[in-house]
């Protein structure tokens, strides 16, 4: 530790740096807090999107070097449901309550209308359960297990062409609730060259259709490099497997076929280490701070309003009457409705604003219309009196050459 330390003490508007005489102990600080957290132990909830037999489970084995020993779903689901698993890791000193879910059945019936409303209300329940336990008056928000979701896995078929509806439809609907990291799965499906433009295409089409993705951070300058150069290749193509094959004297996690030896944490023959870096080992925290800060930010402040409209209608005693006209609006559904009246009071005042502008373009053109008459009878106005001025100088001139005939016509008298 250093025996010197700098600190700046604030007097008004400007400041002055006070030398400290020997070690006060400042440095030790984060050390406690991370001695607090290693203790306390760590919550991480990846949430895996895709299709049945795509490979989530073979990628979640891979990332953790774990057999969680998931039972594959068939393509015979009614209908779209999650499985969750938590998990007791410890690597060293640090423990992690690693929980996943993974979705089954998805992309496998005929109406898909419904295929996302699973994962959303999911999202909207850990979100609820973490804000029911802010609320309370005693609360224990250490020893309280956070099981909302940090990282969403959405896992996109190796077709080499557009996205399909169903995810980006999906994608569309959970870009606000959650991070969403895009993975290419079974990238040794899609041949090296056609890779970059199948990874320009995605984003292209992410971005046109206004899904944000998760972009790994560049604020911290000790991983802005990495992250910024980690941001330009996503999607990250990836190969799972836990299958170990010798290469060249060592043993590897690899798949093997007739034409060759694919190692997954070979940067060469995909991005499956990148990925595991980029999620595990630089921006794990990132992921879990972006989840409180911004999108459980964002259902809490629509839930406390759900709740402050709700005590507004039953202080002002309308609730019932507001009933009456909708029906009982549960809590939940309450924002939803005042939601839908604002909508409806905007598009009313778009409508008069569009009206009004309409109007006054018909104003303008009546006064364009009106002034061009104007002017018109100006014009006329003076091309008339040009004429009449003419006529009259014109009778002027014969009045003059009549009475010119006339004297020279009359003979004096001698």
């Amino acid at each position: 530790m250093s025996s010197h330390c700098q600190v700046l003490r604030v007097l008004g508007t400007k400041g002055r740096d006070l030398p400290l005489r020997g070690h006060v102990g400042l440095e030790c600080l984060p050390d406690q807090l991370a001695k607090k957290c290693v203790k306390r132990g760590f919550d991480f909830n990846i949430l895996c999107i895709g299709e049945t037999g795509i490979g989530k489970s073979t990628l979640i084995d891979s990332l953790f070097k774990a057999n969680f020993h998931d039972v594959p779903a068939t393509h015979k689901q009614p209908k779209v449901t999650l499985s969750e698993h938590t998990y007791e890791l410890q690597e060293s000193s640090v423990h992690l309550r690693l929980r996943v879910v993974s979705t089954a059945g998805y992309g496998d019936q005929i109406n898909t209308e419904n295929s996302c409303r699973a994962m959303l209300e999911h999202i909207d329940r850990q979100f609820e359960s973490y804000l029911q336990e802010e609320l309370k008056v005693k609360r224990d928000m250490i020893r309280f297990h956070d099981t909302r979701i940090h990282a969403c896995l959405f896992l996109l078929s190796p077709t080499g062409l557009p996205i399909k509806t169903l995810d980006l439809a999906c994608m569309k609907e959970l870009h606000k609730k959650v991070n969403i990291i895009p993975v290419i799965a079974k990238a040794d499906t899609i041949s090296r060259s056609e890779l970059p433009q199948f990874k320009a295409r995605i984003i292209e089409e992410l971005q046109s259709n206004g899904v944000q993705i998760y972009q790994f951070p560049t604020d911290d300058e000790t991983v802005a490099d990495i992250n910024a150069r980690m941001n330009d290749q996503l999607p990250f193509a990836v190969v799972g497997s836990q299958e170990e094959i010798v290469v060249r004297g060592r043993r590897v996690r690899a798949r093997q076929y007739p034409w060759g030896i694919l190692e997954i944490e070979n940067d060469a023959h995909c991005d499956f280490i990148k990925l595991k870096e980029m999620l595990l080992c630089t921006n794990m925290e990132d992921l879990r701070e972006k989840t409180h800060t911004t999108h459980y930010e964002v259902y809490r402040r629509n839930r406390l309003l759900e709740m402050r409209v709700l005590k507004q209608l039953q202080e002002s005693g309308q609730l019932q009457q507001f009933e009456q006209l909708h029906g009982p609006v549960a809590e939940d559904n309450l924002l939803k409705e005042f939601e839908l009246l604002q909508r409806q009071i905007a598009e009313e005042n778009q409508q008069l604003d569009d009206e009004r502008k309409q109007l006054e373009e018909q104003k303008r053109q009546l006064e364009d219309k009106k002034r061009q008459l104007e002017e018109g009878i100006k014009k006329k106005a003076v091309q008339g009196e040009a004429t009449a001025t003419q006529a009259l100088r014109g009778e002027d001139d014969l009045e003059t050459r009549m009475g010119s005939n006339f004297n020279r016509g009359i003979q004096p008298v001698h």
